[in-house]
């Protein structure tokens, strides 16, 4: 039964996506003063510690009539990490963790989006963290799509997100006891409208003395129903780890700091 009603879904939205009279998508620029990654994960049965990630850069295609043609390439800085204090933001990044130093970013990259009424969209695709990639889908609300009410007035669209995945399927697995394996993710998030940012679309050329754009990095590991109503959008015109890297599950952790 489950199954019959899955391939109804999935036959609605087909026909939903192929029906679609929709404009050609614009192209967004994500703003990292505007975007942020917030995470829980459990400290030891006490609590859910937060933490947040603060200046993701990447590239939108987006048309409000159309979900289905929406794509989307996301990096996020981890060593911009931030859980409040110095000593824990090290050791979340260390090797047997987060291991920031070979791998400064995530990448998320969209493969699929699933509207599910005017304003929410499932947006299916792959995340690359610690070099490891796994599929993640991301539950979407937009907010807003219309002109910024400040200079330069550009038309701005904004979103909020969640998502869920397992640490240990990216082989991020140290302190089992101390650390939770489920991470929450919530992710508030604006773009601008750029048309420059349509070129992280444009099928790639050979250039080796080019850095690497998000789409290229995924790819490669390193590191990764419409839409209307005025009051949401205005009509503007792994290497595997040495042993001196490997952290027992009974080692302790940093201290927590002092009151």
């Amino acid at each position: 039964m489950f199954h019959l009603r899955r391939s109804a879904a999935m036959l609605m939205l087909a026909v939903a996506c192929a029906g679609s009279q929709a404009s050609e998508p614009q192209a967004y620029a994500l703003d990292p003063v505007h975007t942020r990654v917030l995470f829980a994960v459990e400290h030891a049965g006490f609590s859910q510690a937060l933490g947040t990630v603060s200046g993701s850069t990447g590239s939108l295609l987006f048309d409000p009539d159309d979900w289905c043609s929406a794509r989307l390439e996301v990096s996020v800085p981890l060593t911009r990490l931030e859980l409040g204090d110095a000593r824990w933001n090290a050791a979340t990044l260390a090797a047997n963790l987060l291991d920031g130093e070979r791998h400064p970013h995530a990448y998320f990259v969209s493969s699929t989006v699933e509207p599910l009424d005017r304003q929410h969209a499932r947006v299916c695709g792959e995340l690359t963290l610690r070099g490891v990639t796994r599929p993640l889908c991301l539950e979407v609300t937009l907010n807003a799509l219309k002109r910024h009410p400040l200079p330069p007035f550009r038309r701005t669209a904004g979103f909020s997100a969640t998502a869920t995945l397992s640490r240990s399927d990216f082989g991020i697995d140290a302190w089992k006891s101390v650390i939770g394996d489920r991470v929450e993710l919530r992710i508030e998030a604006e773009a601008v409208r750029d048309d420059e940012a349509a070129a992280a679309f444009a099928p790639p050329t050979i250039d080796p003395e080019a850095e690497p754009s998000v789409h290229d990095a995924h790819q490669e590991g390193v590191g990764e129903g419409p839409v209307t109503g005025d009051s949401i959008v205005e009509d503007l015109s792994p290497a595997e780890a040495s042993p001196d890297e490997a952290l027992a599950e009974d080692a302790p952790p940093p201290p927590d700091p002092a009151p």
